[in-house]
Order: structure tokens, then C-alpha cells, then sequence
């Protein structure tokens, strides 16, 4: 498998969820990765993951909210591998309590950090073009409460769209991947609580809920020089949610 040969993909929100899946895929495909998450010991044991199959790998601890980290993060990556084609925003929180510093929060991590990731990758991708993917969520397009994290998500629909367009004459891509319930270590309490549960079922066409790996597949179309021709668009993974 060689789709991504030759690529430099930075992923935050490695060490689990859709941003470790999406690495793990990436590597496979031949990506040079450089992993980031404010987890180390997760984000090692991905590291590991991606060694024993032989990819290559770099681990960086970084808090995506912080614009000194990220050009730290950047400068280690480069130094390492020599450019980035590719970001992939992945890391992102998720809250029930609708306080203002919960509000603070979420908009830090989830909008601003993928706006820093952005902003500094843009000027190394305007040497030879690359592509971005950004993680929202189905909340940043049709709502659904979680204030913080719905306002986030929709930030960076915005973001992307307006990035897609600012920066396609230096072939510099941007798109956004919009998922339905997805079963990661953030959301897994749903399985146990018999209400939610029930509620997403039945919004669910497809008679299952998602995978991490559902969402990679589509981070890996994005990724790679099969979507070419593809910038601005907002690709929905979410077994029918919003088709019903």
C-alpha cells in the first residue's frame, strides 16, 4: 500500500479515537507521521503500534491551544522529516456542563487549535501545496445542544471553507469531515447509558454506530492526491443521520 509514499502527515489527537486510527492508516499507506496529543502515554503506544509494522514514526507532547507549542511542534517535525504535506486536525474535547469556562474551553481546543495548526503549517505547504483535514463534528452543521462544542464544530466549518478558498492558488487544500456518533474513549459512556443509546440508534439509519476507522478512511481520501481536484467540501460520515 503506497498512497501516501512520500508524504509528511502531522495528526494531533493521536493517542486514541479517530486521530490514532487515522495515523495508524496513514503510516500503512506509506505516510511519514509525526503524532502529537497531550497524552504520552498513549500517544507512545501508538508510536509503538506504527513501528512494529515498520512505518515511520515521531511522538510530539503538544497542547494544540498553545501557539508556542505548535511552532515548537512544527519545528520538530520539520527538522525531522524536512516538510509537512499534510495536517490533520484530530484533537478535540467534548463537554455536558454549559459554564463559561467550559465554553472557553472547548472554543480553545477544539476551533483554536486547529486554527494554530493552520496557521502554521500554511507557510511551509506554500513551498510545494498540501492538504489539510479538519475534524468537526455533525453538531457543527445541524446543532443538537453542547453548546461549546456545537459553536466549535461550526467554527471550523467556517474556517475550512474560508481557508479552502484563501489558499487554493498556492495548491494548498482544505476540507472538513463532519461524523456522526463515533465510538471512541470520549464517547463510549453512550453505550452504557440506556437513553442516549436509544436516542442515536434510532437517528441512525445504518444499524450500527461508527468506527474510528470509518472516519481514517475518509481522512486517508482527503490526504492523498486522489482528491486533487477536492477543496472546500465537507464530507459527512455519519450512517444516514442527516439523510433522515
Amino acid at each position: 500500500m503506497d498512497r501516501m509514499k512520500g508524504k509528511v502527515v502531522l495528526v494531533t489527537g493521536a493517542g486514541s479515537g479517530i486521530g490514532k486510527a487515522s495515523a495508524i492508516l496513514l503510516a500503512k499507506e506509506g505516510a511519514k507521521v509525526v503524532l502529537t496529543d497531550i497524552q504520552t502515554d498513549t500517544l507512545n503506544t501508538t508510536v509503538s503500534e506504527i513501528e512494529a509494522f515498520q512505518g515511520e514514526a515521531i511522538g510530539i507532547k503538544l497542547n494544540v491551544s498553545d501557539e508556542e507549542e505548535w511552532i515548537a511542534t512544527i519545528q520538530k517535525a520539520v527538522g525531522t522529516f524536512g516538510t509537512i504535506n499534510v495536517l490533520v486536525n484530530s484533537a478535540g474535547i467534548s463537554s455536558q456542563f454549559d459554564t463559561t469556562e467550559e465554553w472557553k474551553r472547548l472554543l480553545n481546543i477544539n476551533l483554536t487549535g486547529s486554527y494554530l495548526g493552520m496557521k502554521q503549517v500554511i507557510p511551509i505547504m506554500k513551498q510545494d501545496g498540501g492538504s489539510i483535514v479538519n475534524i468537526a463534528s455533525l453538531a457543527g452543521l445541524v446543532g443538537g445542544g453542547f453548546n461549546g462544542y456545537t459553536a466549535s464544530k461550526g467554527g471550523i466549518r467556517s474556517i475550512s471553507r474560508a481557508a479552502a478558498v484563501d489558499y487554493a492558488k498556492d495548491k494548498i487544500r482544505v476540507n472538513s469531515i463532519y461524523p456522526g456518533l463515533i465510538i471512541t474513549p470520549m464517547t463510549e459512556g453512550i453505550l452504557y447509558h440506556n437513553v442516549l443509546k436509544q436516542k442515536f440508534e434510532e437517528k441512525t439509519p445504518l444499524p450500527r454506530f461508527g468506527t474510528p476507522e470509518d472516519i481514517a478512511f475518509g481522512v486517508l481520501y482527503l490526504a492523498s492526491e486522489e482528491s486533487s481536484f477536492v477543496t472546500g467540501t465537507e464530507l459527512v460520515i455519519d450512517g444516514g443521520t442527516t439523510a433522515s
